[in-house]
Order: C-alpha cells, then structure tokens, then sequence
C-alpha cells in the first residue's frame, strides 16, 4: 500500500500503525471488524497441546516459544510487552523461555505447535464464545473451520488485554468515489451475504463500522517507543480503548 501496488488492504493493527509511522499519507483507515458483542477488539492468545502438560507461562521455563511476526501486534508486539512482565525476563532466547521463534503467521504457528515442533505459541482471537470451536472468530476459528486442529487438543496459556481490531485500509490517494463504493461494499457485506462476510472476518461478526486513525494513535506511540522514535512533541501516550 506504501508502494501504491495494491488499494485495500486489512491491517492487523500494529500493521496499520507501522504504515502510518512510514508514510502517514500513504494509508487510511475506513472500517472496522466488530464481535457479535458489539466490541472491535482481540487478544493474542497463548496455547499449546493439551498432552503437554503446559498450562500457564510458569510451566513453559526453558521450552520453546513460537510467535508469528516481529511486525505482528497479536503475534509478537503485544505479547513482547505484556508477556515479560509476568516472566519478569526479557523475551530473547534462554532469558526465560529456552527459544523463541518466529513462525511466519498465525496459521503456522498453530500448525507448529500441533505438530508439537514449539511447545507454545501465540495467536489471535476474538476471546468470545467457546474455545472447543476456536472462540467466535480469528485464527483459532479459521484453523478449525479448516480442519487443521481440534480445539479439544490444545489447552489456552495466556491471554492478552484487549487490543483494537486492526482496520480495513484504502490507499490514501485513491479518488474519493472509489473510496465510497468500496467502503460501501464492505460495510454492507454482512447484510447482504453473510457466508462471505463470515469467511471475511474469519469467523462470527456484527458486521464493519466505521474508524479513524485516532483508534490506533496508542499503538503507533507503542511502535516508536519500541522502535527508538521520538513521540510526537508535547503528546502523551494515549490509553489504550
């Protein structure tokens, strides 16, 4: 989207805030994904097998730990912040965890820790409804929905606090009709096909609704601080929603 090869785009949020801090110009966010409660938010979710035996961050101490994406907000980001205040370690390898790895996505890490090659990884989630169909939607649902696991095998770890669901991004530039018909396109998908509106959101939704940069203005000060960038003069950090 940066390079102007591709016009729409969803985001995962720390996605979206990393192409804002490159070229805030270059990227606009119109809609969001909301659960069925109403909420536009996720957690990053810890699992692993449930024949393991792990079932807290306690137990995995010297084991490896799978991640999808350094530039993943549910993948990494988040859980690099949330995660070592409860080790009280940093998240390099044999700091606490034997190995961290970084898997490539979502679907390869719940791959890898089925096959048992990390003992536990982390991916995203709605956090609603039951865990034995992969909560309401994510990539949890999306693997099940799949047939690449039974939620019955694995056991949850950990949970994140909530993190805005990442937007459905245009290309700044694009005339503003387009903009409307596509905005309009996806707003209304949920109406009026709700299959592909299910296989969009990768699982159960309320539908898109509108949202502004101002949702993600939290997570573009988390990228700076993370990334050694000064915030922006005079700003404070805003509280996550």
């Amino acid at each position: 989207m940066i390079g102007g090869s591709i016009d729409m785009s969803w985001l995962g949020a720390s996605a979206y805030a990393k192409a804002y801090l490159t070229d805030p110009e270059a990227v606009e966010p119109v809609l969001v994904k909301t659960n069925l409660d109403g909420s536009f938010s996720y957690h990053s979710v810890g699992f692993a097998r449930k024949d393991s035996g792990i079932a807290s961050l306690q137990d995995m101490k010297g084991k490896r730990f799978g991640f999808g994406d350094p530039n993943s907000a549910s993948g990494y980001l988040i859980p690099s912040i949330e995660i070592p205040a409860i080790t009280g370690a940093p998240m390099d390898s044999g700091a606490y965890f034997g190995e961290v790895v970084f898997t490539g996505g979502h679907e390869q890490t719940i791959v890898a820790v089925a096959n048992g090659d990390v003992d536990a990884g982390v991916t995203w989630a709605d956090g609603l409804g039951n865990w034995e169909d992969g909560y309401n939607s994510g990539a949890l649902r999306k693997a099940v929905d799949a047939g690449l696991v039974d939620m019955n095998d694995l056991v949850p770890i950990w949970i994140s606090k909530p993190i805005p669901e990442g937007p459905v991004t245009l290309r700044k530039a694009l005339p503003q009709d387009v903009k409307d018909k596509m905005i309009a396109l996806v707003a209304g998908m949920h109406e009026k096909d709700p299959q592909c509106a299910y296989n969009i959101a990768a699982g159960e939704t309320a539908g898109f609704k509108p949202i502004t940069h101002e949702a993600y203005e939290w997570l573009c000060c988390t990228n700076r601080l993370l990334t050694g960038l000064p915030l922006s003069p005079g700003r404070p950090i805003p509280r996550p929603l």
